[in-house]
């Protein structure tokens, strides 16, 4: 599977817009970890997961594709950010604690990525997977937001969505003990963070490209009437699926 840089273009956004994963998800994995020497966070886009992993690991090494989406990433003194593909980094044999993989999995050339997993870990590491789906206000802007991500963006998604759609149930995960849990990502956003939000997808960038407008105008009107007062923050929640497993010796 060749590389999509589907993010680079949108990265400053990326990085200010995203949602933050939850503190207990972060937790939880570092309780399954014995010796928290090294992380390897694979796919790190602009750092989000590799920040809270380095308040448990001696040292998180961080690495994406995407050029732009490093140099937006936030620094911190024991994260070290490198330009690499999943399949093929640069990393010591045998040097990883943990593997982590935000949001990410689903772009993998799985085959060549357990190959690099098995290659970098140490004896019994484990592998941390996770994405979440799709967001949830009320059924009056949920009703609008659906519109938007299948009505008006259908054929605007890359075909690997139905793989976070599912969270990640099609893909393979060849990892021993493997577990799965749910978390909830809560943010309290107005409507412009909101839209500020959707303005981040991968889909929103192919619209505007393909059609030379913004795809959010089409439904602007909308929003605003089931939001109701713009300013007012509401709950906006996504269901976060971690699965988890250890590697093979």
């Amino acid at each position: 599977m060749s590389f999509k840089d589907l993010f680079s273009t949108q990265s400053v956004d990326y990085s200010k817009y995203r949602p933050t994963y939850p503190q207990e998800l972060f937790e939880f994995i570092a309780l399954q970890v014995e010796d928290k020497g090294a992380c390897w966070d694979v796919g790190t886009g602009n750092g989000q997961a590799a920040v809270e992993l380095a308040k448990y690991f001696k040292k998180v090494i961080a690495t994406d594709p995407s050029e732009a989406q490093i140099n937006n990433a936030t620094p911190k003194d024991n994260i070290e950010y490198k330009v690499c593909r999943a399949e093929s980094s640069s990393l010591d044999n045998n040097s990883i604690d943990l593997l982590t993989v935000a949001q990410a999995y689903h772009w993998f050339d799985h085959i060549a990525f357990y190959k690099e997993v098995k290659r970098v870990t140490k004896t019994k590491a484990k592998i941390a997977i996770w994405c979440y789906g799709l967001s949830t206000v009320n059924a009056k802007v949920d009703a609008v937001y659906m519109k938007f991500y299948k009505g008006i963006l259908d054929g605007f998604w890359p075909p690997e969505r139905v793989h976070v759609e599912n969270a990640y149930a099609s893909l393979p995960f060849p990892y021993k003990n493997h577990t799965q849990h749910e978390f909830k990502l809560i943010k309290s956003w107005n409507l412009q963070d909101y839209m500020n939000y959707l303005s981040t997808w991968s889909a929103v960038q192919k619209y505007i490209k393909t059609n030379n407008k913004h795809p959010l105008d089409l439904v602007t009107d909308e929003f605003i009437k089931t939001w109701g007062n713009p300013e007012e923050k509401k709950e906006v929640t996504f269901p976060v699926i971690l699965r988890m497993g250890e590697v093979d010796e």
